[in-house]
């Protein structure tokens, strides 16, 4: 039986971090020029953005934690799987926020109220700026807790510029019904990513094998590894999208000294080395031995 480990550590934590105080502050922002506007708009985007707040600081605490070196007594894997836990309630929580938007905006859409466009375009403006800034902070995440992250702040920045383009308009026209309409189909759009990765999350959640690993691929190199005869309880499983788990069981034959056995335990974590599996575990039987999880295939 072998097992290897292989730890990576990013630059997430310290960008989810920044992004967390970014939103925050304009919140507030959001808050003072909702009031001085009396936009329900921005007032209502300042409620969706402190949902935002909290949901990002809940995902850089969730970092922090899965970047603690090393495994526990209480969680042996280490805390990588909390991401996939911050990446579920990510998604909850946008998506909450995002049917609270829509009930809004086809409230307004039915009922268009006047607000001081002159002063929505200075907070679009910062308001594109500085979640436009956040968004691209977090962007090149790989993790799915930051890929959810980063679809809230992408929706923050898409609904600012939508604010904007209005806010424009509505110095020459009275067309007020823009603002709930364009909110309405940003907010759409946001949902159906945002669903894509709560498919992906919940997926990874049930140990499905992650999608850019091929089981058979798998399977079919660790066969073709010298003095394997059989292989059977195969699994691939990843902690958080990011770093992959393997155990397999390979049957061996034609065995005749002991060498032999860590010499195929190698070959075969070689052959498998192309997709990079952060922790794997081989067990080795001789083809006499009989392993009474085959029963369980």
């Amino acid at each position: 039986m072998g097992g290897h480990h292989n730890h990576k550590h990013g630059g997430a934590k310290k960008n989810l971090k920044l992004a967390f105080f970014i939103n925050l502050g304009f919140t507030l922002v959001e808050f003072v020029g909702g009031f001085f506007t009396n936009s329900v708009a921005i007032m209502s985007d300042a409620l969706h953005d402190l949902g935002d707040s909290l949901s990002l600081g809940l995902a850089w605490y969730i970092e922090n934690k899965a970047e603690k070196k090393g495994a526990t007594e209480e969680f042996s894997f280490g805390f990588a799987r909390f991401r996939l836990l911050g990446a579920l309630v990510n998604s909850v929580v946008l998506i909450g926020g995002s049917i609270y938007i829509i009930y809004e905006a086809i409230t307004r859409v039915q009922n268009p109220e006047a607000v001081e466009s002159t002063y929505m375009i200075g907070i679009a403006v910062i308001g594109v700026l500085s979640n436009g800034y956040a968004a691209w902070r977090v962007s090149g995440g790989k993790s799915l807790n930051e890929k959810v992250v980063s679809w809230h702040l992408l929706e923050d920045v898409l609904g600012w510029v939508a604010v904007l383009i209005v806010a424009i308009i509505l110095q020459f026209k009275e067309w007020y019904f823009l603002d709930p309409a364009l909110s309405l189909a940003i907010t759409l759009y946001i949902l159906w990513g945002v669903g894509g990765r709560l498919k992906d999350t919940l997926h990874l959640m049930l140990q499905g094998v992650p999608e850019n690993i091929n089981l058979q691929e798998v399977k079919k190199k660790l066969q073709q590894v010298p003095h394997v005869n059989s292989i059977h309880h195969t699994h691939v499983w990843s902690l958080d999208g990011q770093h992959h788990v393997l155990t397999a069981h390979l049957v061996l034959e034609k065995i005749s000294r002991y060498e032999q056995i860590d010499e195929v335990r190698q070959q075969a974590i070689e052959a498998v080395e192309e997709w990079e599996f952060s922790h794997h575990t081989i067990q080795l039987e001789l083809d006499k031995e009989k392993c009474p999880l085959l029963k369980a295939e």
